[in-house]
């Protein structure tokens, strides 16, 4: 019986296709399969090609650049992305997630570039960054007290847009005008508005992500599991966020703010003593942020090195009701009417941001931070009240340092009435303030970094007696590789500094990670590991 050759013909012809296809394949870059896969999968209505920035492209390294903070990461020695897609629609963000997932690469997800270790813009595997600074459209709704706002939006964006529609409402999240709300919220969203209405996360009501399969899920169709886990652990480990749906909050139409200023000579001690039995405990309308620096007696009036203890406040109120406050709880402070600024909440704002009296609220959209400069920050949790020979000790620490910066955030009011399970945010009750470590340099070169990053590291030893313990907590927004790492997510790496960031939350956020990233694309050196 003869048999036909032809369908032997077509199948060699297939094989012989087949091999001419991924022959050519092979010979192409990693690079140029991400982006022919961008090119293959992109919509007519909404073209990729204006959203990719090559190696080569004559506007590359200014994208790169303008959303760097950190100029600790921007060395010649800095790795830097194969590709940048900064995308204009969302579907250039499910497509960027499948194609890099396609071809092996790593992923970075930037929204403001404030992240404090560069995780959104630096890996040391072949990699793409995800720039969301186009996705920045601001959808408020007054009527039923609500905002959409997208992962590439500013605070600065936000908060002028709020205050364009109604003077008697805000949202509560940090006071820097250009962090980007795609990372400031997913990791807790922290400001001088949380002893009243707690952090972002406690005031999200639903959110748009891009998870590891290219889906765009809400609220109802991710689960609550994951809902629960991108407000305040990190959404990066999770999926790109798309955008945040918000409860706004109501405000009086005019607050105060102050800034009382006293070095040692002028009793800062006896003051900052006081300061930490009544913080935590002040009407919750009222917030009084402490800055400890180290200033020359010339600036001072004092020695040659003393240090100056800013007590910086903001009143949902008047001035005469806060001087009432003030009078009974907080007499060291000796705030009195001179002191008193009663502003807009916007302009409230400007006064945070340190800009000069009577600046305009425009000055909010500026994206571009007043400097870039290189620095090291830390954070710390204190529970106890550190005693008079504590603070000598630690001023002493301050002043032989030179230029470190210490913030001490308030806690009490709305954030102790949280569960520390509510989100994975922990950091609750029981919290008297919060440390910020801030130390900034402008000299280049290994040397000077070296030197700074050790006294970063001995200030923060020295600081082990009067800080919380087991676990030593740390806040996630102000991220810290000297606390651990783990480049290939590993559960044993990831628990050290998880368990610093999240506590008892930890565990739960392994869980919802094994089961929404199995295969762990959505990683970097302080993501959320996979269940072993």
């Amino acid at each position: 019986m003869k048999t036909s050759s032809r369908p032997m013909t077509i199948l060699l012809l297939c094989s012989m296709l087949l091999i001419s296809f991924s022959s050519k394949a092979s010979s192409l870059s990693v690079e140029d399969n991400f982006v022919q896969c961008l090119y293959n999968h992109s919509k007519p209505s909404h073209p990729i090609s204006e959203a990719i920035y090559l190696a080569n492209n004559t506007s590359f390294r200014s994208v790169l650049q303008s959303y760097v903070r950190n100029l600790r990461y921007m060395t010649s020695l800095t790795p830097k992305p194969l590709v940048i897609v900064a995308a204009k629609d969302e579907s250039h963000v499910q497509r960027t997630v499948l194609c890099a997932k396609s071809v092996g690469l790593e992923i970075r997800i930037r929204s403001g570039g404030h992240d404090y270790e560069g995780v959104s813009y630096v890996s040391h595997k072949p990699f793409i960054v995800l720039d969301m600074f186009n996705l920045r459209s601001i959808d408020i709704d007054i009527a039923n007290e609500t905002a959409w706002v997208q992962s590439g939006a500013t605070l600065g964006e936000i908060y002028y847009g709020i205050a364009n529609k109604s003077k008697y409402h805000a949202f509560p999240a940090g006071v820097c005008p250009t962090l980007g709300a795609g990372g400031h919220f997913t990791g807790g969203g922290y400001g001088n508005l949380m002893r009243k209405f707690g952090l972002s996360v406690d005031n999200i009501v639903d959110a748009k992500i891009v998870d590891a399969k290219g889906r765009i899920l809400d609220r109802e169709s991710m689960g609550e599991d994951l809902f629960w886990a991108i407000r305040g652990g990190g959404a990066s480990s999770f999926g790109v966020i798309l955008s945040w749906k918000i409860n706004l909050v109501k405000i009086p139409d005019i607050v105060t703010v102050f800034k009382v200023k006293r070095t040692l000579e002028q009793g800062a001690t006896d003051i900052v003593l006081q300061w930490q039995q009544v913080a935590d405990k002040l009407h919750e309308d009222l917030f009084v942020r402490l800055v400890v620096k180290p200033v020359n007696g010339s600036e001072a009036g004092g020695d040659d090195k003393t240090i100056e203890a800013s007590f910086v406040g903001m009143f949902l109120g008047q001035s005469g009701l806060l001087l009432n406050l003030t009078k009974q709880n907080f007499p060291k402070l000796g705030l009195e009417p001179k002191d008193c600024i009663e502003i807009s909440w916007v302009e409230s704002l400007l006064f945070w941001a340190e800009f000069p009296n009577g600046t305009a609220p425009e000055a909010l959209l500026d994206r571009n931070p007043n400097r870039k400069i290189f620095f090291k920050y830390k954070s710390d949790y204190v529970k106890e009240i550190i005693p008079r020979d504590g603070l000598e000790a630690i001023w002493k620490a301050v002043i032989e340092g030179g230029e470190v910066v210490m913030q001490w955030n308030p806690y009490g009011g709305k954030m102790s009435e949280i569960s520390e399970t509510e989100t994975p945010f922990p950091h609750r009750k029981g919290n008297i303030f919060k440390i910020q470590y801030l130390l900034n340099w402008m000299e280049d070169g290994i040397e000077a970094t070296n030197h700074h990053l050790n006294f970063s590291r001995e200030l923060h030893e020295a600081m082990t007696p009067y800080v919380s313990k087991n676990p030593r907590e740390a806040f996630l927004n102000y991220r810290d590789f000297d606390i651990g790492t783990s480049s290939v997510g590993k559960y044993d790496e990831g628990r050290v500094y998880g368990m610093k960031y999240f506590k008892g939350n930890f565990d739960r956020l392994v869980k919802v990670k094994t089961v929404a990233d199995p295969d762990n694309f959505f990683r970097n050196e302080q993501s959320i590991p996979t269940h072993p």
